[in-house]
């Protein structure tokens, strides 16, 4: 249910490295939180070249049923943000891994990455 090859976050994000542009990690959110939101109907991210603070609020995901945070895993820049979400918001819910994925960031340190969990210790997290 949870990729092996990403980390992720207790507010329910993920991160694939690399992302598309050299230097990046790409963002989304987990199954867990796009089932939890319900049907995604507005997609609010943050700007190309903002930079953001792990933990700080970055942007919005609107649905059916509330409004959630998206919040940043690691301090760094964003470099591409998923456009086709604008048009699109449902793909956050049919393929969160994939075409749903929100933005990328350059991290300010690449290590910072590594102190994420893993898919074991996220699903674990899940359970408690």
């Amino acid at each position: 249910m949870y990729p092996d090859d990403l980390k992720y976050t207790s507010e329910h994000e993920w991160i694939r490295s690399p992302g598309e542009v050299e230097g990046s990690v790409r963002v989304g959110i987990t199954h867990f939180a796009q089932d939890a939101l319900g049907d995604i109907v507005y997609v609010s991210l943050p700007e190309v070249d903002v930079e953001v603070e792990s933990g700080s609020a970055v942007g919005e995901l609107e649905s059916t049923k509330s409004v959630s945070d998206v919040y940043a895993p690691v301090n760094g820049t964003v470099v591409a943000r998923n456009e086709s979400l604008d048009s699109t918001p449902e793909l956050v819910n049919s393929d969160p891994y994939g075409e749903g994925w929100l933005y990328e960031i350059e991290p300010a340190d690449a290590s910072a990455i590594e102190a994420l969990m893993d898919a074991k210790t996220y699903e674990a997290s899940l359970e408690s």
